[in-house]
């Protein structure tokens, strides 16, 4: 199935709002990786795919304007983590589910997110996450909009895992290998570095 017949349309939200502690408090987003922002390359993967792509970025709008639709800043000063941008983004999305990607990882590929929408189609009222090997990736999800309000309700109750609360609204894994290179996440400036990286 190509992408543009995927039949699940999707806002989209590529995360780059957060303090990028282990990147010295840069904004990670902007970080160069094979010549270009980290966020770049997710545009670029995912611009043909939806005609409302938002990023969530809480400084440097300016240059973070070209690659989206719309901009969405959390509304803490504080950097209170991925879900204040989650939030934000399903406040803001004009279609029924939200596909969401940090711009951290960008070996993600089509693939991924043709599977990753069919997976969606199929589960339509649940949040859809990856996961490999043990592990949960919330970050890398579509979550139908209309769930707003619980993800408002758990944050309003002091929950920040944006796991937990997908895994309380029924969340369902799409399946990956664990060592899939596909979600290398590069959130150390030594994984930045050409030698280090992950498969084409």
């Amino acid at each position: 199935m190509s992408l543009d017949s995927s039949p699940l349309p999707c806002s989209i939200l590529l995360l780059s709002g957060g303090r990028g502690q282990r990147m010295g408090g840069q904004d990670k987003g902007l970080l160069a990786w094979r010549g270009q922002p980290l966020i770049a390359h997710l545009q670029r993967l995912v611009r043909a795919l939806t005609d409302d792509l938002i990023i969530s970025c809480n400084r440097n709008q300016d240059l973070y304007a070209p690659y989206a639709d719309t901009l969405v800043s959390d509304d803490s000063p504080d950097f209170p983590g991925p879900l204040a941008g989650i939030r934000a983004g399903l406040a803001a999305a004009r279609h029924e589910h939200l596909l969401i990607l940090p711009c951290d990882v960008p070996a993600i590929d089509a693939i991924l997110l043709t599977d990753l929408r069919e997976t969606a189609r199929q589960n339509p009222l649940v949040p859809v996450m990856v996961r490999h090997g043990e592990f949960w990736e919330p970050l890398i999800c579509i979550i139908p909009t209309h769930l707003k309000t619980e993800v408002e309700q758990a944050w309003q109750a002091g929950e920040r895992s944006p796991r937990k609360i997908f895994l309380q609204l029924g969340g369902v894994g799409l399946e990956c290998p664990a060592d899939d290179p596909r979600l290398a996440n590069l959130n150390t400036p030594e994984l930045l570095q050409p030698s280090s990286d992950v498969s084409e």
